[in-house]
């Protein structure tokens, strides 16, 4: 059974804050280079010599902000909702959590950026504070899936721990309704297939243990041989297992159909042949369209030894995603570190 290191069906702020916190708390124990790579990417521009404190529900003079992250010349204070209902009275009144620290920030975090009319009336009144202070506060509108996707992109395929921590965070994310995948249409989920890729190819199918979170994600790519060599548009998500009544289907996405069912059969057969017990174990099945052949090449020394999401319109340089075989020739012309 997997362990998980944060909390879930709690619906409730103080919870997504915490579980938010733990999230950058880990990330700067496990690195703490890669957490201020995180910072600089998302709010600051300056290098830092850091000593970092977490606090939850920090008191200041007017309010309590749900969490603060400090160090001595910066100071970042967090307000998180599940929904937009921020108030700028009460925003303002955070302020005063900010010292004479250098660099301060504050990042309002929810499901969904704050509405235009919303952020622009609190904006105005930042403003007129900032006239007055010697360091002015910086305003982060951002998203769960937003400082999700930061941390993704300074951690790499080897940080298998807080790749696990990340991974364990969005499937909280996504079970607690804070983020709704409406973005999975840009993603292209890379899997290791090296001994199944041929059986994986051939009937359109891609299996992997259920207690294993993901991204919400179209595309799935297959990866062997230090390269991706094979992508299909995800049609369908399913997780079986065996009982004593028979196969125990969970349609997670798509139908579960008298093909599909042949092809999980299938696929337990093939677990069967390389010693993977797909039948007394749950697992998850991605089927998808078609597998096209691609050649999107690891750049870089060693093999890759996880997952890895891309973002496809980064990559392709456009919000609009041809069809899949198209995306798998344009990935041949390109390559990945």
């Amino acid at each position: 059974m997997k362990i998980h290191y944060f909390q879930r069906y709690h619906g409730k702020e103080n919870v997504a804050t915490a579980n938010t916190m733990l999230l950058l708390s880990r990330l700067y124990s496990y690195s703490s280079d890669k957490f201020f790579r995180f910072l600089k990417s998302e709010y600051f521009a300056d290098s830092f010599e850091p000593e970092i404190v977490f606090k939850l529900q920090e008191k200041s003079l007017d309010s309590v902000p749900d969490a603060t992250i400090t160090q001595e010349g910066f100071k970042i204070v967090v307000e998180t909702k599940l929904k937009d209902w921020f108030y700028t009275d009460q925003l303002m009144r955070h302020l005063k959590s900010f010292g004479d620290e250098k660099n301060k920030v504050m990042i309002t975090l929810a499901t969904e950026p704050m509405a235009e009319e919303k952020l622009v009336d609190f904006e105005t009144q930042l403003k007129t504070y900032n006239e007055n202070q010697v360091h002015p506060v910086i305003h982060i509108n951002t998203t769960f899936e937003a400082m999700s996707n930061a941390i993704n992109e300074v951690i790499d395929d080897r940080d298998y721990e807080m790749q696990d921590v990340l991974d364990d965070y969005l499937q909280y994310c996504y079970s607690d309704g804070l983020i709704l995948g409406s973005d999975s249409w840009k993603y292209l989920r890379m899997q290791l297939a090296g001994t199944t890729f041929d059986f994986n190819v051939a009937n359109h199918v891609y299996y992997d243990n259920a207690e294993r979170g993901f991204r919400a994600h179209d595309y799935l790519g297959l990866y062997k041989q230090k390269s991706v060599r094979a992508i299909g548009k995800v049609c369908a998500r399913i997780t079986a297992i065996e009982t004593e009544t028979g196969v125990h289907y969970v349609p997670e996405f798509g139908e579960v159909t008298k093909e599909r069912k042949h092809l999980i059969a299938k696929s337990m057969e093939n677990g069967d042949s390389h010693g993977y017990n797909l039948r007394t174990i749950e697992h998850r099945y991605f089927f998808v369209e078609k597998f096209y052949e691609t050649d999107f090449k690891k750049i870089t020394p060693g093999g890759s030894m996880g997952t890895r999401i891309f973002d496809l319109p980064q990559l392709l340089g456009t919000d609009d995603i041809p069809e899949t075989e198209q995306v798998a020739k344009l990935l041949a012309e390109k390559s990945w570190s």
